[in-house]
């Protein structure tokens, strides 16, 4: 059985099976205030909502599928009953996503200007360009791009 082809803003991927989707890895991000952060997101990422449920009014739960690109996540309200909170409940993150873009300096400029709070500024590391961010919701993003072939030929060492 394959479902339709999702767009990203530059590519078809064609006809999708289910297999594959199952494959691949979406992370949730669960926040508070749900509607705000997909707007953030939309805003400092150019993330595109792919499926919204519920959060058209104050006080209804959103659980929401956006996309950047190929690359897909879920942001939730977080849900104390089912165990998900969010990372200002919790006192901090406890995961970091990253976001592969070809200008890491403009993603960070434009998150920042979205909201976000830089926790390392862009720099070379480890054969990357990269920085930090926290988004207004306590999520960490690093947003870089590899300076090298990646991964590297050298067993997993990379200088730097």
């Amino acid at each position: 059985m394959t479902q339709p082809a999702r767009k990203g803003p530059s590519i078809d991927v064609g006809p999708v099976r289910v297999a594959d989707l199952q494959a691949r890895l979406m992370p949730q991000l669960s926040v508070r205030g749900g509607r705000a952060a997909v707007d953030f997101y939309k805003s400092a990422f150019g993330a595109v909502e792919d499926y919204r449920v519920g959060g058209r009014e104050d006080g209804d739960d959103l659980v929401a599928q956006l996309s950047l690109g190929s690359a897909a996540f879920w942001v939730a309200d977080e849900s104390p009953r089912h165990r998900n909170f969010s990372p200002e409940t919790l006192g901090g993150a406890t995961a970091r996503m990253l976001l592969i873009v070809e200008d890491p300096e403009s993603v960070v400029a434009r998150a920042v200007a979205a909201g976000a709070m830089v926790i390392q500024p862009v720099g070379e590391e480890h054969g990357w360009r990269l920085g930090r961010i926290e988004d207004p919701f306590g999520h960490h993003w690093e947003i870089g791009t590899p300076l090298i072939a990646w991964p590297p030929a050298t067993g997993g060492h990379v200088s730097g």
